[in-house]
């Protein structure tokens, strides 16, 4: 892989509970919304599950993802192709932290904080999910 070793790691306060939370980060529709610019690959199913692999991009760079494991309250995903490494969600009542390592042209820590306050912006704006698990 080409480009250099990055690691990041961001701990947020939101105004949202858990499964609010949770939802916008393993249910595809609502993932979709706030992950922009970044574009998820087609076929995805409605909600995020181990061992499940899909594409997204941004522009022109295609960044494969791997569902490693999904908690109540914790998400790994396994990177290849755009950004060779990994992404951790941990989330509770009130608070969102996301870490981030891999090997990349991207920077990673721009990326991810921009990310994280779309996601903040999304949960803080959107009305009730009728779907909570």
């Amino acid at each position: 892989m080409i480009g250099s070793f990055q690691q990041s790691q961001l701990r947020i306060e939101i105004a949202a509970p858990l499964p609010k939370i949770r939802d916008s980060l393993v249910r595809s529709a609502q993932l979709q919304q706030w992950l922009a610019p970044q574009r998820l690959g087609a076929g995805i199913p409605d909600e995020l599950a181990p061992g499940l692999i899909f594409q997204s991009s941004i522009g022109p760079v295609t960044i494969q993802h791997q569902v490693e494991s999904i908690e109540p309250n914790y998400l790994r995903l396994l990177l290849s192709q755009g950004i060779d490494g990994y992404h951790e969600w941990y989330w509770g009542d009130g608070w969102l932290q996301s870490r981030l390592e891999g090997i990349s042209l991207l920077p990673l820590n721009l990326g991810q904080t921009l990310s994280l306050l779309r996601l903040k912006q999304f949960l803080t704006s959107a009305p009730p999910s009728q779907d909570s698990k």
